[in-house]
């Protein structure tokens, strides 16, 4: 029940109507010149005023905001609504599952877990290209989903009947944020009689697509989302806020895509990790939602938690023109300029800093090979080829470099994520010499004699909700293949080509524009409605083509319109990937090359010879937006969305076991019960001190939870490999980490199993390779953590700085716990992973300022006994700080348990072990 202790809730009528509101006005007088995104969370926090949670305090904190203060301030945000994908929400799903047994077992009702917030799981995240540029494509690679898939999808259905708040999108209906863009959000929302702004968390870094209708959210980790799903607040550091001032107009011939990149390149620049983006500035108005949409999805790239733009005209368009109903667009106009959230072009909010940018000055671009900030002008992409290729430093990938696999899918940030802030790289810079040759000659499946060679584009994949979402350069894409197809050009036959849209409207839209046979015939057939290539899901090469580019070291691209290229990521075979527009993606798919310059080389010739250039083929700017005005209607999305949870036949064929609580069956290698509320007693045991420990991994900077807990391939000759073997499961069957996320077992075993790890416990090795000790052996981290746990000896990990960077993987908490990893030392944490590790009853230590594992002396060998827990009673504070004994050294370590909301967690055992007992007694 909210506190209402500053009067501010009210009534608002909206035409007939009337809603109650949490006026922002009553906070304070300074409340009007708060950016957007802060009035947001300031409405979140008059809302939920519980004195617990949320005090008056926080209110007032907020309230109070002035651009450069001190941002040290935690407040509690919570969120409206959560969002997953499958990968992500299945491990979820399992938890909650599990919650209902443990509560069954203390005697409770299993109903009462059940998410107090609506839930929406999208399956996009598995959908592979196998077949393309062929008629029946689409058929062949969702036959083949579903039988990779199957038993993950039968959990997933029986989740939806089991839990009223959980609606699960079935596949192949498109992806989950230009499904949340075009659908499920309301930009307002309105329960109980009450309105509020639509806000969420998702799980899945580009949840800020959804920014572009001025809807604040973000992604999180699964332990965090599972939180909020159960009525606890996600904790956030008051953040800085940086205004992006638009200007001008874009010129003819660029694009939102054009525009995105300019952006990641500008705002990496200025530096905005962790800091909120608002757009403003007068050329705001005339930005169509569409391209909102596409910067705010490319956060991510450039470092910021959101980047939103303020409730508009532009937005009510949208709305409408998305199928929203009529009152829903009536409460978003009225309530948005009651509050003070309407966009007021004449009057620019305060910010931390801001960035200008004339959108004027941008042009044709790409962005790569390895960083979406690496911008290339288009007119300069040929010289930038020849930069990198004549680089000796370029890496060399082939398909045996697993650690190529061990960083997917591409939703994820790479392992190496040290250098994203780093300087451009020397091939930005251009190189006018001729790019070095090895060209191959081959016969390709069909008989077609080619030849590849260093620089020719291998995938050309229209992918991703970044631009799929976005019907200018969609139709633009589909103009510009018809006008190729009319030249009697097609796809370079080494090319793989694909569309994958995010939304079956895309797929209407170009139907009733007789556009998508034009993009058919020169290999653009529809492959699925998922994330396909963008999170590499790519699928194999041509064989032919796979074993000349290893064979031969060829140095390959892709060009896609995705928002992440990081080395590697969009195929094993490929060193060199691409950002652009869906047009550019189809004008490298026509060239079959980076070298090309598209300013002045032709892509061919015509029936008459005459050469053909990309000039001949690009589609007026008033071609394309009056073809958009004809086929696009609020029609299209009512219809496509009408029928967003029933399925196809596959989908609805899916026998799925039924019941409020999971039949755990013994054979399923996808999906069991987890371990962790085992034993679970309906109050907290006390705290135990952690005495005679040994050290699991001496890891040095910057290990990121991709190194804890990889997302991509699973070796045969692993633990992981080895279980799913005995389990009867073949090697071609194993499938990937991150679809096997709802089975502990595996992902234990994956546990610190990325190759790349270096482990300083078993020098001169890679890989998850520790040495036990006191005996010496050297052995496999899960093998070694089942031998000490027989020993009954707890475990500690030693790292240093900015340890759990990258991903916020919440199994690279749970497979730590699951070892028997009782506290992680490390000079430095990332936010998020200092808090899951929390979330799931681990111990973060953190060395004095200048001590270091190196500088202590601690080589691995010692015992360790951390002091001081046990004596903590129920209602006693955590110390700031803890005494550490290992072996003959002393010293003092700061406890990272930062705010009483964590502390609380950690005595429970975790965020869901306390989220369970308080359940349990309010019964």
């Amino acid at each position: 029940m909210a506190s209402d202790s500053f009067g501010a809730r009210r009534s608002l009528s909206v035409g007939d109507d009337t809603v109650d509101i949490y006026a922002l006005e009553a906070a304070g007088d300074g409340v009007a010149a708060l950016p957007y995104s802060l009035k947001v969370l300031l409405e979140n926090l008059l809302r939920n005023e519980d004195d617990v949670k949320v005090s008056a305090d926080d209110v007032r904190t907020l309230a109070s905001w002035t651009p450069g203060q001190d941002h040290a301030a935690e407040i509690s945000f919570t969120p409206a609504r959560v969002l997953m994908q499958d990968f992500t929400g299945v491990p979820a799903v399992v938890d909650l599952a599990a919650m209902r047994d443990a509560m069954a077992d203390l005697g409770g009702d299993p109903a009462a877990i059940e998410p107090l917030v609506p839930v929406d799981l999208v399956i996009d995240h598995s959908i592979q290209v196998d077949s393309f540029a062929k008629p029946d494509a689409f058929d062949i690679n969702a036959a083949m989903e579903l039988e990779r898939n199957g038993e993950r999808y039968e959990f997933l259905k029986w989740g939806q009947q089991a839990f009223e708040s959980l609606r699960v999108v079935p596949p192949n209906m498109g992806i989950c944020h230009q499904i949340n863009l075009e659908n499920l959000a309301q930009v307002v929302q309105r329960r109980d009689g009450v309105a509020f702004p639509d806000t969420l968390v998702g799980t899945d870094s580009h949840t800020p697509m959804v920014n572009g209708l001025g809807v604040v959210g973000w992604g999180v980790g699964g332990i965090e989302a599972e939180a909020a799903m159960l009525g606890q607040p996600v904790p956030l550091l008051v953040p800085k806020v940086v205004g992006l001032r638009l200007t001008g107009e874009l010129r003819p011939g660029t694009t939102a895509t054009d525009l995105v990149l300019t952006i990641t390149e500008r705002l990496r620049q200025h530096g905005v990790v962790g800091c909120f983006v608002e757009l403003h500035g007068p050329a705001l108005s005339a930005l169509r939602v569409e391209h909102r949409a596409t910067i705010g999805n490319m956060s991510p790239e450039y470092g910021s938690t959101i980047t939103i733009s303020p409730v508009d005209d532009e937005t009510l368009r949208y709305l409408r023109a998305t199928g929203r109903p009529d009152e829903v667009v009536a409460l978003v106009e009225a309530y948005t300029k009651e509050q003070g959230l309407w966009h007021d072009p004449d009057h620019d909010p305060v910010y931390d800093s801001v960035v200008e940018l004339d959108m004027g000055e941008v042009v044709p671009s790409l962005a790569g090979p390895k960083r979406p900030q690496d911008r290339i002008p288009l007119d300069r992409a040929k010289d930038a080829l020849a930069g990198v290729l004549n680089d000796s430093e370029v890496p060399v990938l082939t398909e045996e470099d697993e650690s190529v696999a061990e960083s997917f899918p591409a939703s994820d940030p790479p392992t190496p994520d040290t250098d994203q802030d780093a300087a451009p790289p020397a091939h930005v810079a251009c190189d006018s010499a001729p790019p070095r040759s090895n060209k191959v000659d081959l016969t390709l499946a069909d008989g077609t004699e080619t030849s590849l060679d260093h620089g020719r584009v291998v995938i050309a994949a229209i992918t991703s909700c970044t631009n799929t979402s976005n019907p200018d350069v969609m139709v633009a894409a589909g103009l510009l293949a018809r006008n190729a197809r009319a030249k009697g050009l097609t796809r370079r036959p080494w090319v793989k080509t694909s569309l994958a849209p995010g939304s079956k409207v895309v797929m209407d839209y170009l139907d009733a524009l007789d556009l998508t046979d034009d993009l058919a015939a020169i290999g653009f057939d529809l492959v699925g409605y998922g994330c396909t290539t963008c999170i590499g899901n790519s699928g194999p090469l041509p064989p032919e083509i796979s074993e000349a580019v290893g064979e031969h070291d060829l140095t390959v691209a892709a060009v896609l319109s995705g928002n992440r290229n990081f080395e590697g990521r969009i195929n094993p075979d490929v060193r060199l990937n691409y950002l652009g527009s869906p047009p550019l993606v189809v004008a490298y798919a026509l060239s079959g090359t980076m070298n090309w310059d598209p300013g002045t080389e032709a892509l061919g010739t015509d029936a008459d010879g005459e050469p053909v250039t990309l000039a001949d083929l690009w589609p007026d700017a008033a071609e394309v937006a009056d073809a958009v005005a004809r086929a696009t209607g609020a029609d299209q999305f009512r219809e496509v969305y009408g029928t967003l949870f029933d399925g196809d036949d596959r989908w609805r064929a899916i026998e799925a076991p039924t019941g409020d609580r999971m039949d755990w069956g013994d054979d399923s290698t996808y999906v069991r019960q987890p371990p962790y509320f085992e034993g679970l007693t309906p109050e907290p045991p006390p705290l135990t001190d952690i005495e005679g420990a040994r050290v699991l991994a001496l890891l040095g900077d910057s290990v990121t939870t991709d190194h804890i807990s990889p997302a991509g391939a699973i070796k045969a000759e692993g633990p992981a490999g080895r279980y799913l073997h005995d389990h009867g499961v073949e090697k071609s069957d194993f499938n990937s980490y991150g679809s096997r996320r709802g089975n502990h077992e595996v992902m234990i075993r994956g546990t610190f199993a990325n190759i790349r790890l270096r482990n300083q416990m078993a020098p001169g090795t890679e890989g998850g390779v520790t040495r036990h000790v006191p005996s010496g052996d050297q052995m496999d981290i899960y093998d070694a953590a089942e031998r000490y746990a027989e020993e009954g000896t707890p475990l500690v990990v030693l790292a240093g700085k900015e340890y759990g960077s990258g991903s916020s993987r919440d199994w690279a908490a749970k497979g730590t716990l699951l070892l028997g990893v009782r506290a992680v030392i490390a000079s430095s944490y990332e936010r998020i992973h200092r808090s899951n590790l929390i979330g799931m009853g681990v111990l973060p230590l953190q060395l004095a300022e200048g001590d270091t594992v190196e500088g202590l002396g601690l080589t691995g060998e010692e015992e360790f006994t951390i002091a001081g827990l046990a004596d903590l009673g129920a209602d006693d504070a955590f110390p700031e700080e803890l005494e550490v004994q290992a072996g003959d050294t002393t010293f003092t370590a700061k406890v990272r348990i930062d705010t009483p909301t964590e502390a609380a967690y950690y005595r429970h055992g975790g965020v869901l072990q306390y989220v369970l007992r308080q359940l349990h007694g309010s019964a």
